[in-house]
C-alpha cells in the first residue's frame, strides 16, 4: 500500500516537471529570476565597489569600462546598487508574499470550511477589493508612515483579499468530496481534515498565486518607493533609483532606464513562471 503511494506521488510530480520542462515560458521565467537572484546574492563578492562609495569625480558618468551601467549624482556605481538594490527589492516581494499568503490562507480556509463564518469574511474581503491595491497601500502607508517596513506591510495586506477568494474557492470544492464528508461522519476533528485533506488539495493555485503575486509585490513596493512612500535614499532599492533617476533624466538617462528595466524583467519573470506552473499543475492539460 505504501509502494503504490509513493509510486502515485513519484508519477505526479514526474508529470508536473515533464509539462514545466515544455513550456518555453516558464523556462524563460525561471532563467530570468535565477539570473537575477543569483547576482543579488552574490553583490557583496561581484560588485565591484563599495555601495555607498561616493566619488564626485565620477558623477554623471555614462556606462563605461570602469563603470558598466554609469554613475549617479554622487559618483556612485549604479550596477553596484542595482546588485545590492536586487536584494531590498526582492526581499520586499519575500516578506509581503509571505505575510498575505499565511493571512489569506487562513482566511480562506476559514471562510470555505466554516459556512457561518463565510458572509462575514468575504463581505469584509469585498470591501477592501474595493480599492486598487496601489491606492490602498499608499493609504496604508500614509497611516503607518513613509519607510521600507512600512512599505513591506502595506503591499502585503493589499494582497490579502486575492489569496482568501482564491483559497476559499478551492476549499469549497473539495470541502463537498466524498473523502471529506466520509472523514466528517467518521468524527475526524475539523483540524485534521482540514491539515490532511483540504490543504494538500488546494495547494496548486495557492503556488500559482503566490509566484504571480510576488512579481506585483515588487512592482506596487517600486511604486511605493517611486512615490517617495517607501524605501528612502541612499536605500539603492530599485523603485528608489527610478525615484532619483527622474531627475536627472535629461542629463543621465542610465539612472533610470536600468533600474526600469531589471524591474520589467523580475516582474515578467514571475508572471511566465506563474503561467507554467498553472499549466504544470493543471490535470486537465496533458
Amino acid at each position: 500500500m505504501y509502494v503504490e503511494v509513493e509510486t502515485k506521488t513519484y508519477s505526479k510530480y514526474r508529470s508536473f516537471w515533464k509539462k514545466l520542462k515544455k513550456n518555453k515560458g516558464a523556462l524563460v521565467g525561471a532563467g530570468i529570476l535565477l539570473f537575477f537572484i543569483t547576482m543579488s546574492t552574490l553583490a557583496p563578492v561581484i560588485g565591484p565597489y563599495p555601495v555607498n562609495e561616493m566619488m564626485f569625480e565620477d558623477s554623471l558618468q555614462g556606462p563605461s569600462a570602469k563603470h558598466w551601467l554609469g554613475t549617479d549624482e554622487f559618483g556612485r556605481d549604479l550596477y553596484t546598487r542595482m546588485l545590492y538594490g536586487g536584494r531590498v527589492s526582492l526581499l520586499m516581494g519575500l516578506v509581503a508574499v509571505s505575510i498575505s499568503g499565511t493571512i489569506g490562507v487562513i482566511l480562506g480556509v476559514i471562510a470555505g470550511y466554516y459556512r457561518r463564518l463565510d458572509m462575514y469574511i468575504m463581505q469584509f474581503m469585498d470591501i477592501l477589493m474595493a480599492f486598487p491595491s496601489l491606492l490602498m497601500a499608499i493609504a496604508i502607508v500614509s497611516i503607518l508612515g513613509v519607510g521600507l517596513t512600512n512599505a513591506m506591510i502595506a503591499v502585503a495586506i493589499s494582497v490579502i483579499p486575492s489569496f482568501v477568494r482564491v483559497v476559499r474557492g478551492s476549499v469549497l470544492s473539495v470541502r463537498e468530496t466524498e473523502y471529506v464528508e466520509a472523514s466528517r461522519a467518521l468524527g475526524v476533528k475539523d483540524g485534521k481534515i482540514i491539515i490532511k485533506h483540504i490543504l494538500p488539495n488546494v495547494a496548486s493555485p495557492i503556488i500559482v498565486l503566490a509566484t504571480i503575486q510576488f512579481g506585483s509585490s515588487i512592482l506596487s513596493a517600486a511604486a511605493l518607493s517611486f512615490l517617495g512612500l517607501g524605501a528612502q535614499p541612499p536605500n539603492p532599492e530599485w523603485g528608489a533609483l527610478v525615484y532619483v533617476g527622474k531627475s536627472f533624466l535629461s542629463q543621465a538617462w542610465w539612472m533610470m532606464l536600468f533600474p526600469g528595466l531589471a524591474i520589467m524583467l523580475v516582474v515578467l519573470g514571475f508572471n511566465l513562471l506563474g503561467d507554467g506552473l498553472r499549466d504544470a499543475l493543471d490535470p486537465r492539460l496533458k
